[in-house]
């Protein structure tokens, strides 16, 4: 497709409805007995109504910036993966590059779900806090979904400084038997069933039962050495029971299983290596040959969606969730409950070598992770909404579980030129040798079989109360409140090495490091004033707390800053304006918002580091190597925690129109600056300049255990600006309605000093085609998602793959790691309602 006619295209999508998630064109038909998502006429939008500060409020009253995408949109754009969440919302960034993490990015602040710490944005479901590897991996009979922005320090559970992102299942009605299936097949072997239904057996009982099965290739990459695509495989159920006793108590009680399968191999691009030649191999006889045979697979360009990994990478998921929701209104106030109790088991087993660097050899990984979480939260507050309100309340959550790590550890190496440095005798290396000063004559690749077994307990417990004050009168709100949290987390790595190096088990983390308690208080206040029914606007400040965490695995003997987090703290300020026009036909929303923080707790992936131990295990209590030349440069690379300042600003912007009574368009923009502030952080140096770099054989510079580099770069490998925008243009005839719908994001190019990569823009234009029968009963809809087939690097990693060689080289595998957006794909989707 030529770039004229592509821009034509996105022109003629953009002019005819540019849009965000936010705004239902119609009311939802399958909430009966919850929130009705807006009351919109014939001719214009309606009210939203949304429950961002747990209470049913008009989405114009709430002072903060909110994102709402109803359970029919959801339906409508087929959205069923939880990176497609974010073509809902500007700003928002929702990815999972190894097909086991979940990293979600708001405003410019990131999330790595491996970093042990409370996330940056914190995800509700059914208002219980819930992990997103759970919760997004089964999207299905969705009711609402709001995207918070800015601190959340008061009114939930858990304080967060980015945002919440809160989900809410559809509950049962007691008036009628209704409900929808829907089937979605693509031309990628992609498939989606679901199906809910509400049977109500009086006014008083009533129970809805929802099912999802859903299948599809992930990231579309073959393994090239295994001939295999990657795939998922999701199969969920669902059940909830609506009791109402008495007009003055309702209760939910509501089961979810979950069982989800993925193998999703990593992508690989680059020329390739012979990775043997790098280092020299040798004879009995000392003759150095270096091997150019072997290679590590061939030359990958992005859009050839293949990998070279020779083991697999599989995730399964297999969780047990239970919630309960109950109100009482007694009438001056209402007293509500809600609990959870969930069980999951994570289990992933991968070729840590992932992109070849060692042909013919498998590293093996198997990580196996159950927890168990139990969340409790009672709240109390009055029902008026005139003069003083108040709310009260109380928060308990407890985590437990212990997570098991089976990990090959093994080091290698080869023969030692006698004549350019001093060889290793083989006892400095713990390997077998005919007498103590023998040297290493063996040829390559040689290797030291280490296995790793790591225990990592968990046990974390919060608890926290919250008060809040209200006063409205007229045109104005004041709101504020401060919820005091105790935090308790106890942390322990337990290790033990076999193979031909065998020890433990050994606790690597430092007693003073390991249990930790924060009371910290988090909160704001907002004021909002409706200058008329259609105006208002607002001022907001928000402080919020994240503790720091224990690195669990880390090696041993590093310094405690690489392994002990100090809190994190944040404060917030915003102003916003908005409104509605012309009948409510067109309502808008802006936002500018400036956020400092003191201790940001970031995640730096891949960092090389080196520590006192030839064994490449490290021993406690002696300075870095440091490039010494009878021992390696590094020990490996890990993935290191760190506090450092930052500074978020931007604004944010959302318009939603329409115009005539069967054309419906939005557009929403958001541009944040989201940058550390003078910080040093843990960095690849290889080259000693002070800035990241990764060209040539892993070192670390400086006289630390890693390197560090100055920076005022992003907080996240995001672009600044973003823009969303979605449309439904009708054409009714009689009973029938065809109808055309748009779908489209778009996100510019930047260039990222973190892994120096220059990131190219990307446009994604979804196109819908499709009929409506009687009543909106049924559905047929004809689709094709990624309609300019652009196939852009998403995500690529900061070098090449490598694996350390035990005496001062590297085996490197010629590629780097990428996530690249998924190629076009057709579909087709038939929905029907009852």
């Amino acid at each position: 497709m030529s770039a004229g006619i592509r821009a034509a295209l996105l022109v003629g999508i953009a002019g005819a409805a540019l849009a965000v998630p936010a705004f239902a064109q119609e009311g939802s038909s399958s909430t009966a007995g919850g929130t009705p998502q807006q009351q919109a006429s014939e001719n214009n939008l309606g009210e939203i109504i949304v429950t961002a500060t747990r209470r049913q409020e008009r989405l114009q009253e709430v002072s903060m910036s909110v994102n709402v995408a109803t359970g029919e949109q959801l339906e409508k754009f087929n959205i069923f993966d939880v990176k497609d969440v974010a073509q809902l919302a500007p700003g928002l960034e929702l990815t999972n590059t190894t097909g086991r993490n979940n990293t979600t990015t708001l405003r410019g602040i990131t999330f790595d779900p491996d970093q042990g710490t409370d996330p940056a944005v914190q995800l509700y479901f059914n208002e219980i806090p819930t992990d997103a590897q759970t919760a997004f991996t089964a999207m299905y009979d969705i009711e609402q979904i709001e995207i918070l922005r800015g601190p959340q320090g008061l009114l939930r559970g858990i304080s967060a400084p980015a945002g919440s992102i809160t989900i809410r299942t559809r509950r049962p009605g007691f008036d009628a038997i209704e409900g929808f299936g829907q089937v979605t097949a693509t031309d990628r072997g992609g498939y989606n069933v679901q199906l809910a239904t509400t049977l109500p057996f009086n006014e008083k009982l009533s129970i809805r039962v929802a099912g999802l099965v859903d299948g599809n290739r992930i990231n579309h990459v073959r393994n090239l050495p295994r001939d295999e695509r990657s795939y998922g495989r999701t199969q969920s159920a669902r059940i909830t029971v609506g009791f109402r006793p008495t007009e003055n108590f309702t209760s939910y009680l509501t089961y979810q299983f979950l069982q989800n399968d993925n193998n999703q191999f990593t992508q690989s691009f680059g020329p390739g290596n012979t990775p043997f030649s790098a280092v020299p191999t040798a004879t009995l006889g000392g003759i150095f040959i270096p091997d150019t045979t072997i290679r590590s697979g061939p030359a990958l360009d992005p859009t050839d969606y293949a990998s070279v990994q020779e083991g697999g990478f599989r995730t399964r998921n297999r969780t047990h969730l239970i919630n309960l929701a109950a109100d009482l209104d007694l009438g001056w106030s209402t007293v509500s409950l809600v609990a959870a109790h969930q069980f999951t088991k994570l289990q992933t087993n991968r070729d840590l070598d992932a992109n070849n660097a060692i042909p013919g050899y498998v590293q093996y990984s198997s990580v196996q992770t159950p927890y168990y979480v139990d969340t409790a939260e009672l709240r109390w507050q009055s029902n008026n909404r005139e003069g003083f309100g108040w709310g009260v309340g109380a928060f308990f959550s407890k985590q437990t579980g212990t997570t098991t790590v089976d990990q090959d550890a093994s080091q290698f190496w080869y023969a030692a030129d006698p004549g350019s440095f001093n060889p290793v005798p083989c006892v400095a290396i713990g390997f077998p040798c005919a007498g103590p000063n023998d040297l290493t004559p063996f040829p390559i690749p040689n290797i030291l079989n280490i296995g790793t077994l790591v225990e990592v307990p968990v046990n974390s417990k919060i608890a926290s109360f919250n008060a809040n004050l209200r006063y409205k009168t007229g045109g104005l709100t004041i709101e504020g409140g401060i919820r005091y949290t105790i935090r308790k987390q106890v942390d322990s790595t337990l290790l033990t090495l076999t193979g031909d190096v065998n020890s433990g088990p050994d606790e690597i983390i430092p007693a003073s490091l390991r249990s930790n308690t924060d009371k910290p208080f988090t909160g704001g206040i907002n004021v909002n004033y409706a200058i008329s029914d259609n105006l208002n606007v607002y001022a907001a400040y928000g402080h919020a707390f994240r503790s720091g965490s224990t690195g669990v695995a880390v090696p041993a003997g590093i310094s405690n800053d690489l392994i002990r987090t100090n809190p994190e703290k944040t404060d917030s300020y915003e102003i916003g304006i908005k409104g509605s026009a012309f009948d409510r036909r067109l309502n808008f929303t802006a936002a500018a918002f400036y956020q400092e923080f003191d201790g940001f707790l970031s995640r730096f992936t891949g960092i090389f580091y080196n520590c006192p131990d030839v064994q490449g295990t490290c021993s406690p209590g002696g300075p870095p190597i440091n490039n010494a030349t009878d021992v390696p440069a590094t020990n490996g690379a890990f993935d290191f925690n760190y506090n450092t300042p930052a500074k978020v600003k931007g604004i944010e912007v959302t318009i939603d129109g329409r115009p005539t009574d069967n054309w419906d368009f939005n557009v929403s923009a958001s541009y944040t600056r989201a940058r550390f502030s003078n910080a040093l952080v843990p960095c690849n140096d290889f080259a000693g300049t002070g800035t990241p770099n990764q060209t040539g054989a892993p070192r670390v510079t400086g006289a630390g255990n890693v390197s560090f580099c100055r920076t005022n770069g992003r907080l996240a490998e995001t672009p600044d600006f973003g823009l969303t925008a979605n449309t439904e243009v009708r054409f009714p005839v009689g009973e029938y309605t065809p109808f055309v719908r748009g779908l489209m994001t778009y996100r510019p190019g930047f260039y990222s000093e973190r892994v120096q990569y220059d990131y190219r823009s990307r446009q994604q234009v979804n196109l819908f085609v499709g009929l409506r029968g009687p009543e909106a009963k049924w559905e047929l809809t004809a689709f094709a998602r990624n309609l300019l087939n652009q196939k852009r690097i998403s995500n690529i990693a900061g070098g090449e793959g490598q694996v350390n060689a035990l005496l001062g080289s590297t085996f490197s595998s010629g590629y780097r790691s990428v996530n690249v957006t998924a190629p076009r794909e057709f579909g087709i989707t038939a929905n029907m309602k009852w």
